[in-house]
């Protein structure tokens, strides 16, 4: 139950801090007077948009504070789930900083909004009179038969079952689409790969081919430049190694009158080597150099092959026909894996199908079992206030496709009175009977909920007399199993209350403010009254106040 609320400089409120108590309590207060700057402060502990315009100084911060007393509620899964420290006293706070930045903190832990509306669903509930509305909601009254059937944990498991469900409806989707995508190419890239594959590229080393061809193509020409260089060195009379063997001779004989005469004879003693060898080795290679055509043949096939796939795919290395053959093969590996991947989704589609539909149906029998006793309890409860006559019909409708709450879509029939044809709630219900069927779905749901608090803002509008007397006493019953506030202009159901609040508005040198005040006494005697017979109160008026508060 909220058991303090702090406001400070938020909208015509400088400064308020109110505890509250449990049981029914009423708040008065002319139109205008602030009512709705209280239920816009509770809205921004529920999670609401917050809006600069609400600062009373734009210079300073706002705060909204709430102290939520959750002794024996038993939301400690719900603080879990959203991962918030749970506290017997919760403290929910709201700032708007002069920047219009909002923050939100459950016991002084920060929290985004979408949990705070979470959470804030399971602590208050405020019926503002457009709420009503809501009676015409398909969602609203599978909602309201949802709680009294205690559907919670079905609706979990089925709301879990669907979001897997859409998810894999979507990868079929997507598999299929890419699987019509990569079917348009699959034989295109099927003959490229085998183009690729049959090529053998891994054993390809197209430099070493290429200098291969090169000396095959060349044959005649080197044979002849070795034979004419061994010719040079060879040649009995004026050869590199003839020439060199008189140098060396002619050497040998001074070489011993001096060191550098050693020296240098050593030194083309070692020259005469190396041209040797030279020599040999040329003789070696004119025998090795021999005219091949077919191998030359072979080699040009595989090189023109290799530079016509380098054409093909505009690339200059086989390095980067490895890479294509690669991904080619990856292409038609995918393509050829998707049909796999589809059946496995088809199948995880129907056996989720099967076990929405088994929730569903679970769901759908849990409500209709539920509704004879909804009626039965609504029409008790209507008879109360002035509407005897009232029946309901609910009709159910399977839908041909999953809903986020299950199959069932629903029509509310309604007739107020004897011997009339049943229609659409929202088309055949008035203003001030659709403000008593909400009180009286409320005051069922306070039965099966655990919720702790609820504010009903002038949920009295279309009603008078005795009606709203019984009005009044079905909230105080509510009060019982609930913290219950009725924002109202009866004196019929402010007389109800516990405790009695009034709101209004005073000036001071800085503006006007609104203020908070608790009536006791002759004080809220004179409120009823006023209320009764206006701005002059009459001693009758103060007389049938009392009579009123008596009761």
């Amino acid at each position: 139950m909220l058991s303090l609320l702090t406001i400070k400089n938020f909208a015509l409120i400088e400064s308020l801090e109110q505890a509250f108590d449990e049981g029914f309590t009423i708040i008065t207060g002319e139109t205008g007077a602030g009512k709705s700057i209280l239920l816009g402060a509770l809205g921004l502990l529920q999670g609401k948009r917050a809006d600069l315009a609400s600062l009373k100084n734009k210079e300073e911060k706002c705060i909204v504070e709430g102290h939520f007393n959750l002794v024996n509620y038993n939301l400690e899964e719900v603080f879990d789930s959203l991962s918030v420290d749970y506290e017997e006293i919760t403290i929910i706070r709201r700032e708007i900083l002069p920047s219009g930045k909002s923050r939100a903190f459950v016991n002084d832990s920060p929290v985004n909004l979408s949990d705070l509306q979470v959470l804030s669903s399971y602590l208050i509930d405020i019926h503002s009179q457009h709420q009503t509305g809501e009676l015409s909601d398909e969602n609203y009254q599978l909602q309201i038969i949802d709680i009294i059937a205690d559907n919670h944990s079905l609706l979990e498991e089925y709301s879990t079952t669907l979001k897997e469900y859409k998810q894999r409806v979507n990868e079929l989707a997507d598999y299929i689409e890419l699987q019509s995508s990569l079917v348009k190419e699959q034989d295109y890239n099927n003959f490229l790969l085998q183009e690729l594959e049959e090529a053998n590229l891994t054993s390809l080393n197209q430099v070493v081919l290429e200098q291969e061809y090169e000396k095959l193509n060349n044959v005649e020409h080197v044979r002849e430049s070795f034979t004419h260089a061994s010719s040079l060195f060879t040649e009995e009379q004026v050869g590199v190694i003839s020439n060199l063997r008189e140098i060396r001779t002619l050497l040998q004989k001074i070489s011993g009158l001096d060191a550098e005469y050693k020296e240098l004879t050593d030194r083309v003693i070692s020259v005469d080597i190396e041209v040797s060898d030279i020599a040999n080795d040329l003789e070696s290679l004119i025998e090795s150099v021999i005219s091949d055509p077919e191998q030359m043949t072979l080699i040009n096939e595989r090189l023109q092959l290799l530079y016509a796939l380098q054409k093909k795919h505009q690339v200059s290395t086989v390095e980067e026909l490895l890479k294509i053959e690669e991904e080619l093969s990856s292409k038609v590996f995918k393509a050829n894996s998707l049909e796999e991947q589809i059946e496995k989704a088809q199948k995880d589609i129907k056996r989720l199908e099967d076990r929405l539909s088994v929730l569903a149906n679970n769901i759908s029998t849990a409500r209709k079992d539920v509704i004879p006793s909804l009626q039965k309890q609504l029409i008790d409860i209507l008879s109360l206030v002035g509407m005897p006559a009232s029946r309901f019909r609910f009709k159910f409708i399977e839908a041909a496709h999953f809903l986020s709450n299950g199959k069932d879509q629903i029509q509310l029939m309604f007739s107020a009175n004897k011997g009339s044809d049943f229609g659409l709630l929202k088309k055949v219900a008035s203003g001030g009977e659709m403000s008593r069927i909400m009180l009286a779905i409320k005051s069922v749901l306070a039965v099966y909920s655990n919720l702790p608090t609820i504010i009903f803002d002038e949920i009295d509008t279309g009603v008078s007399g005795e009606v709203a007397d019984k009005m009044g006493n079905i909230m105080r019953d509510m009060s019982s199993k609930m913290q219950v506030f009725a924002i109202t202009h009866l004196p019929q159901i402010a007389c109800k209350g516990n405790t009695h609040f009034k709101v209004f508005k005073s000036e001071d040198k800085g503006g006007t403010i609104s203020q908070l005040v608790e009536l006791k006494d002759d004080k809220r005697v004179n409120e009823i009254a006023q209320m009764l017979s206006g701005a002059d109160i009459s001693e009758s008026a103060i007389l049938h106040a009392k009579e009123l508060l008596q009761k």
